[in-house]
């Protein structure tokens, strides 16, 4: 199995998932501070005692610790995410915090300490929470002039320091929820899809014009967008089951389609004419969108599914979809694909012709701390270690295809609080934080199994892959 020399090797967070410290050094509160319950429950008025994202793993006093971790494992590049309400408390201001710029600046420096090139996702399901109060989130389009000004302040900060930015968290998942992936306090069950589709050009539109003020401010930056990759099989050889596929793959190629190519397809423009829908695009905008592409696609894949006329509805990450009888599920329901990683890999290369980026890919599970290890406790996790193994084959399989494949941050490289169930039970990371569900815990970190085995991969390029 041979990975490019220049294959970028890592790992991935978020900072609404680990850092905590959610009312220190001048942050305002994000949405994720009202959501004890991940995207199953409704959001508290306030922030409550529950939610374990107030204190997370307290990346934000020990990420010299953590990275140093990383870098044991041999890390090329860390991906994070700035939490904008750490810059912008309440997302709207006219003057940054600077306690939140110092804080990142830091963070940054610690990386490249150690060599490791950061990749920053500019907003990573972390709102302003005033922003969705006071706007409904992205359904305003007056959120595209505080994102910009967001934009320039960290482009402007930490040129010199970040070379990859990603714009948007998997950017099509706010058709499915609103409030996560968009800041839209509006009830989905109320929500047009009119307004929610105005919500989607306003953030493409913000997109395209991160992507252009990067490329002036900062020449030698690559910008990407990211995606939730879903890729979804018939389940059956029937039209009318291809038919399925290829309409539920048309709602998230539209993200990918607007980000590469720059123009709205005519599968989308057909969707609003015959659902009355009426978007209010400008000329201007128009231009923004066809002129500012980016650089590369990224995206995160955790599972595939099953479209057809028949079938068993399941759970699969944000997106649905049927269970396919084939593969196997992990202890959340979401089913078990490695090959389907080759297949988007693929396919998104053949519809975009531009490199790609696996930003998120892991096993979340249930880890049990046992007698071991260098740190005296560790977690024999030798099914994290198969599952992490079979979809990088797959990526290997996918670069022997021809596809440009940039690098590969697997999720949660450190356990961390689910974005989808607010818990810490499910984990993802090579190292164990100390921390339960009901908010105990020391938060002593421990080296997994999957430490030593991930380090293996980095030190061979990919040669120890079995």
């Amino acid at each position: 199995m041979k990975f490019p020399e220049n294959f970028l090797w890592g790992g991935a967070v978020a900072a609404n998932q680990c850092e905590g410290a959610y009312n220190e050094d001048g942050k305002g509160i994000d949405i994720q501070d009202i959501m004890p319950q991940g995207i199953k429950g409704a959001p508290t008025a306030e922030p409550t005692e529950d939610n374990l994202k107030l204190k997370a793993i307290d990346f934000y006093h020990r990420y010299k610790e953590d990275i140093a971790l990383f870098a044991q494992m041999g890390f090329k590049i860390f991906r994070t995410s700035i939490a904008w309400s750490r810059i912008f408390p309440n997302g709207d201001d006219e003057q940054p915090n600077e306690a939140g710029l110092a804080f990142y600046d830091k963070l940054f420096d610690e990386c490249h300490k150690h060599g490791i090139e950061p990749l920053v996702t500019i907003s990573h399901y972390e709102t302003p929470l005033h922003l969705a109060k006071k706007y409904d989130g992205w359904t305003s389009h007056e959120l595209i002039g505080f994102y910009e000004r967001y934009c320039r302040t960290i482009f402007d900060r930490y040129k010199g320091k970040v070379k990859y930015w990603l714009t948007f968290n998997e950017i099509n998942s706010v058709l499915h929820a609103p409030l996560l992936s968009g800041g839209i306090l509006t009830p989905k069950d109320k929500l047009s899809e009119e307004k929610l589709y105005q919500a989607c050009h306003h953030e493409l539109v913000a997109s395209a014009l991160a992507t252009k003020l990067a490329h002036e401010i900062m020449p030698e930056a690559k910008v990407g967008c990211m995606i939730l990759a879903i890729p979804t099989y018939p389940l059956t050889p029937a039209p009318e089951d291809i038919i399925a596929v290829m309409e539920a793959n048309h709602f998230n190629d539209f993200f990918g389609d607007m980000h590469a190519r720059g123009v709205y397809p005519g599968y989308m423009k057909r969707y609003f004419r015959e659902k009355g829908i009426t978007l209010k695009i400008t000329p201007e905008e128009e231009t923004l969108l066809r002129e500012n592409t980016v650089d590369f696609i990224s995206f995160s894949y955790y599972v595939s599914i099953c479209e057809g006329a028949s079938g068993t509805a399941g759970e699969g990450n944000l997106m649905g979809g049927k269970k396919n009888p084939y593969l196997k599920e992990s202890e959340w329901g979401w089913q078990i694909d490695p090959k389907g990683l080759r297949y988007v890999l693929n396919r998104f290369y053949d519809r975009w012709q531009k490199p790609l980026f696996i930003v998120e890919n892991g096993l979340g599970a249930k880890d049990e701390l046992v007698p071991g290890g260098p740190d005296g406790r560790t977690v024999e996790d030798d099914y994290r270690i198969a599952y992490l193994n079979d979809h990088l084959v797959q990526v290997g399989e996918a670069i022997e295809d021809g596809v440009p494949v940039m690098g590969y941050t697997t999720w949660g490289c450190i356990d961390l609080v689910s974005a989808s169930t607010a818990q810490m039970s499910k984990r993802y990371g090579f190292i164990y934080v100390d921390r339960s569900d009901d908010g105990t815990g020391s938060l002593t970190r421990y080296r997994k199994k999957s430490f030593d085995w991930y380090k293996e991969v980095i030190a061979t390029n990919g040669e120890s892959l079995k």
